[in-house]
């Protein structure tokens, strides 16, 4: 899969309605893929924090009052997490929005894909960020063996460097490996 097949594979309209369920707190996220042998981008968040302590995510968060749309949240979070600034045209689609398990979001994914991107610099939302061969990282699927996790639907994990990729992040991933392999 070079990036130009998974351009074509991915690109898709984009949706900038704002749902009205105020069921969830809404939050967005940027899956940035880039490269001819496409890598993706991914973060591990500290520790400390409230929510997701330590889980691996793509760059992202909730939406602020500010924002004028979902799109603009996960451009704004993006930068401020990994100091790279993408722009709307750079975003070639999205996919269908995942809810947490445990903190009650609605996550919207929003989908880059570029030739190359700058040297990426973490804030002190970011403990390390993750630059993964997407092929072989999509490869490592597999059913998510924590029953409380499959509470509100099916889940899957990923693996990479020893580190499990679950809920949300996990259910994003499996929608691209789900769209490549179709």
């Amino acid at each position: 899969m070079n990036l130009t097949n998974l351009k074509s594979i991915l690109s898709n309209s984009i949706n900038l309605d704002m749902p009205i369920d105020k069921k969830y707190r809404l939050a967005s996220v940027l899956v940035i893929i880039y490269g001819n042998d496409p890598i993706v981008v991914m973060t591990e968040k500290p520790k400390h924090l409230k929510f997701h302590a330590g889980e691996i995510s793509f760059p992202g968060g909730k939406f602020d009052d500010g924002d004028d749309d979902l799109l603009e949240t996960a451009l704004r979070e993006t930068n401020e997490e990994i100091g790279i600034t993408i722009t709307r045209d750079q975003v070639i689609g999205q996919l269908d929005s995942v809810i947490t398990l445990n903190s009650g979001f609605l996550i919207f994914p929003f989908v880059a894909a570029l030739e190359k991107i700058p040297p990426l610099s973490a804030n002190a939302e970011v403990e390390k960020i993750f630059h993964i061969p997407l092929d072989s990282f999509l490869k490592t699927v597999s059913k998510d063996p924590d029953p409380t996790h499959n509470i509100i639907q099916e889940m899957f994990t990923f693996e990479y460097q020893n580190q499990i990729v679950w809920g949300a992040s996990a259910r994003i991933l499996k929608q691209i490996q789900i769209c490549l392999k179709s």
